[in-house]
C-alpha cells in the first residue's frame, strides 16, 4: 500500500515541534508525497500559535516543490459538548481540520465512556472537521461501536496515527479495535504521522503493519490513492475553491 499524503503535521509554530514549514514540505517532496497538511495546534495548547498565524496561512502557496500544501489546524476539543478552539474566522478558510483530545486543553480529569461518546458524537456533527485525531487514547475511551459508523455517515476520516505506536503505546489496543470497526462498517480512514520533525514525515511503518495484520481494505484508506484523496478534497475541503487546485 502506497500512502500519498500526510495530513497531520506540526512545525516550529507549535513550540514543541522542531522543523520549519519549508523543511516539512521538503521532506514530503523527498518522499514523493502528493500532499501534506500543516496542522499546528489550536490556541488552547500551551505554546501554540495564535489566531493571526492561522488567518495568515493564505500567504502559503498551495503548491510547493510539487507538493500540495493544505492549510490546516489540529483543533483542540475543549468541552464536554464537543466544542473546539477553532477560531470562527478560520473555520471556512482553512483547508484541513483535525480534531483531537489533549489533556492539557480538555476539562475532564476522569471522563466516562458515556461522556466521551457524547463528545465525539457532537464532533461528528461539526461540518468543519475532516479528521478524527488519535481517538484511541486509553484515558478517553468511547463507545466505538456507536460512534465509528456516525463518523462514516458524516464524512469524517478516522485517523490511524503513526505517533501513537511510539508516544501513546497504551492506546494501541484501542487503535486496533477502531480499525476493526472501520473495516466492519466500511468507514474511511486516513494514515497520518503526526510528525513534529521533518525526519518522520511520510513514515508509516507501524500503521501499515497493523492494516496488513487486519487485512484492511485499501479502498477505505483515503490517502492510499491520489484520485481518492483528491475526490475527498473536492467534496469536503475549502481548497476546492482555489483555481489552482481546480485546474489539477
Amino acid at each position: 500500500m502506497n500512502i500519498i499524503a500526510d495530513t497531520h503535521t506540526h512545525t516550529i509554530a507549535s513550540t514543541h515541534a522542531y522543523s520549519t514549514l519549508e523543511e516539512m514540505v521538503h521532506a514530503a517532496a523527498r518522499k514523493k508525497l502528493y500532499a501534506i497538511a500543516i496542522t499546528d495546534h489550536g490556541y488552547r495548547m500551551p505554546g501554540a500559535p495564535g489566531r493571526w498565524y492561522f488567518e495568515n496561512m493564505r500567504v502559503i502557496p498551495h503548491y510547493m516543490e510539487g507538493v500540495l500544501v493544505l492549510h490546516g489546524q489540529e483543533t483542540n476539543i475543549i468541552d464536554m459538548d464537543g466544542g473546539v478552539d477553532l477560531e470562527p474566522d478560520c473555520a471556512d478558510t482553512l483547508d484541513w481540520i483535525v480534531a483531537s483530545i489533549h489533556d492539557v486543553a480538555f476539562p475532564c480529569e476522569k471522563p466516562t465512556v458515556e461522556a466521551i461518546t457524547n463528545v465525539w458524537m457532537n464532533i461528528a456533527k461539526n461540518p468543519h472537521i475532516h479528521v478524527i485525531g488519535h481517538s484511541g487514547t486509553k484515558e478517553y475511551a468511547y463507545d466505538f461501536e456507536t460512534v465509528i459508523p456516525e463518523f462514516g455517515r458524516t464524512g469524517k476520516l478516522v485517523e490511524l496515527n503513526e505517533g501513537s505506536f511510539t508516544g501513546r503505546k497504551k492506546s494501541i489496543p484501542n487503535c486496533k479495535k477502531i480499525m476493526e470497526l472501520c473495516k466492519k462498517h466500511s468507514v474511511p480512514i486516513i494514515l497520518n504521522t503526526d510528525s513534529h520533525i521533518s525526519a518522520t514525515v511520510g513514515c508509516f511503518e507501524h500503521s501499515l503493519a497493523l492494516l496488513k495484520e487486519l487485512d484492511f481494505p485499501e479502498e477505505l484508506v483515503v490517502n492510499a490513492s491520489t484520485d481518492r484523496f483528491h475526490a475527498y478534497l473536492k467534496e469536503h475541503s475549502a481548497i476546492k475553491n482555489d483555481p489552482i487546485f481546480q485546474s489539477k
